[in-house]
């Protein structure tokens, strides 16, 4: 069965999803893809895990980082699996970008390359934003693209996390990256 809870941040209303192993979804109100994975059939109710999710939000959220990770099950291929994973090795107040994450996932398939592209669907499918680090996914020129609760927010959480954000920069609509 899925839990589901809201949590209210400074940035919007949070809605969370967990099963009995671990937070299933994270997502902004309003945002891309909202709860686009929860199944029709869930039960409103705080569970330890939503509780422990909660506990992560209000450290992240105070400026601090979080020593602690909830239990996470993704949803998704074993591509995603793989690019999610990488997402979880970011360090807190750090950016990558899809490039470096492509080349990383190259590296572990043994290939001589792997599509950005590919890698930002997988990143732009994670449906544990957040505690899954996507918004710490920048474009290979420093273009602040790819969020799917919306390029200010991710601002947002970069400076939460005291990101140097000097080298990054909005990318004007209809540019290519």
């Amino acid at each position: 069965m899925v839990y589901t809870c809201k949590y209210k941040s400074p940035l919007g209303n949070i809605l969370l999803a967990a099963d009995e192993i671990g937070l299933t979804g994270l997502w902004f109100e309003g945002q891309k893809y909202f709860a686009n994975t929860l199944p029709d059939e869930h039960i409103s109710q705080e569970t330890e895990i939503l509780a422990e999710a909660k506990k992560w939000l209000d450290v992240f959220f105070s400026g601090e980082e979080p020593k602690f990770t909830p239990p996470l099950h993704p949803a998704g291929s074993e591509f995603r699996q793989a690019v999610w994973k990488i997402l979880l090795q970011i360090p807190y107040g750090h950016t990558i970008t899809y490039g470096e994450i492509a080349r990383k996932m190259a590296e572990r398939k043994h290939a001589s390359h792997m599509s950005a592209q590919a890698v930002g669907g997988a990143v732009g499918h994670n449906e544990i934003s957040m505690i899954i680090p996507c918004h710490r996914v920048v474009g290979t020129n420093g273009s602040l693209t790819g969020y799917a609760g919306g390029i200010d927010k991710k601002i947002l959480l970069l400076k939460l996390e005291h990101a140097d954000m000097s080298h990054l920069f909005i990318p004007k609509k209809g540019t290519a990256l």
